[in-house]
């Protein structure tokens, strides 16, 4: 397929309804007057993608440095570390190599470039995909810690952390290129979305379930030491919010991406729905600030893991 100007594949595809839906007959670029676009500078997404960058290499060089880390729970977080350390290369990376295009300071043949181009697609698409595979799996595995806290280590072992590891990464790499391929069929990101909305789903109702066994093993505590109504409350009260920073963060980065493939299917050519697409590059920064995010709510909580990333920082191997 020609490269479309100085975009990749994947950024020109969803953010060019045109080439991914048939036509409907209406004017393509048509917005409503009010519509608002979010222009996100060049300059500050590759910052922030080069802080992500820094960030999950840490979490990395620690995991990798402390065999006392070297545990199925920790395993995930060095894989979605990983997996977001992907996510910022690929879409940094992607914009780098637009920028020297436009400005004349690259110059490739065709053949070469659509090669890169599809490289480059297939790294963005197998990082987000395997990052949202990770945060499910850290769920699961909070759940069998909590709910099958005596049988964890005979149910989560080593070798099955590393095979679903594997499993993660291997159909990752299968979907992400089954939609560089089959990028303008409808079913395709139609499996996306329904992707996300299942993990969205499962991670609503394990962390609930987490919740409401918290609060149930306080109230039997405080009932022993006659408070129960007060560290009740108290635990109800901060377990919400935890959850509630959790889960809110993770749907407002991830979901205006999704939004907008959902509006590719549902309405590609309506002028409030062109309105949205406008703002593709502002949901890819969004991504890239859960990959931010991610490693203070998952791994810098951990003391162990802060004590080696000290460590890594004063350069003491």
């Amino acid at each position: 397929m020609p490269m479309q100007g100085a975009q990749g594949r994947l950024r020109g595809s969803l953010n060019n309804t045109a080439s991914a839906i048939p036509d409907s007959g209406l004017a393509t670029n048509q917005t409503d007057p009010w519509c608002l676009e979010v222009s996100v500078p060049d300059g500050l997404f590759l910052s922030l993608g080069l802080v992500s960058l820094v960030e999950n290499t840490l979490v990395v060089a620690a995991i990798a440095k402390n065999r006392n880390l070297h545990s199925p729970m920790y395993y995930f977080i060095c894989c979605l570390a990983v997996s977001d350390l992907l996510v910022s290369v690929s879409n940094v990376l992607e914009v780098a190599v637009m920028m020297l295009l436009e400005a004349g300071s690259l110059v490739v043949q065709t053949s070469v470039m659509q090669q890169l181009d599809n490289a480059i697609d297939v790294l963005i698409c197998s990082s987000m995909v395997s990052s949202l595979c990770f945060l499910g799996a850290i769920a699961v595995d909070r759940y069998i810690t909590i709910f099958y806290a005596m049988r964890y280590h005979s149910i989560v072992t080593l070798s099955r952390a590393r095979g679903a590891i594997a499993a993660i990464w291997s159909a990752s790499v299968l979907c992400s290129s089954l939609f560089v391929a089959y990028y303008d069929h409808t079913a395709v990101l139609l499996c996306l979305v329904s992707f996300f909305l299942a993990l969205v789903a499962l991670m609503a109702v394990l962390y609930l379930h987490m919740l409401a066994r918290a609060c149930h093993h306080a109230r039997g505590i405080a009932q022993l030491h006659k408070q129960w109504r007060p560290v009740r409350q108290g635990l109800g009260l901060k377990g919400a919010a935890t959850l509630s920073i959790l889960l809110g963060f993770f749907f407002l980065c991830w979901g205006p991406f999704f939004l907008h493939l959902t509006l590719i299917v549902l309405c590609p050519q309506h002028p409030s729905c062109s309105c949205v697409f406008k703002n593709f590059n502002l949901f890819l920064t969004l991504i890239i600030c859960n990959s931010i995010v991610d490693p203070i709510i998952y791994a810098f909580r951990s003391q162990e893991l802060r004590k080696t990333l000290k460590e890594v920082l004063l350069c003491s191997w």
